[in-house]
């Protein structure tokens, strides 16, 4: 039996990571200092990390456990993105000593 070849997807998946990338840059410097930016830029690390893992990391074929420790370490970012920018001070303040 032949194997199944990936690299089509593997060339999307990095094309797409790659065009998420340049739209995260191309917002930065266009929306500055629009307040809806950190929640968009947000978004896009959630969405880049779904694609590393289920096409680099193939998280859909992995055990459920180890599935859903890659999805709750892929959510930390953006969640922590959002903390910071939405109540940076407010966490300044509890994380000062």
């Amino acid at each position: 039996m032949p194997a199944k070849d990936h690299f089509p997807l593997l060339t999307a998946a990095w094309l797409a990571l790659v065009a998420l990338t340049l739209a995260s840059l191309g917002l930065g410097e266009w929306f500055r200092a629009a307040a809806w930016l950190p929640a968009l830029v947000a978004a896009i690390m959630w969405l880049k990390g779904i694609v590393i893992a289920r096409c680099f990391i193939e998280s859909h074929i992995a055990h459920p456990f180890i599935a859903r420790v890659l999805t709750v370490f892929i959510a930390f970012a953006p969640i922590a993105l959002l903390i910071t920018a939405f109540f940076g001070n407010t966490v300044a303040r509890w994380a000062s000593i």
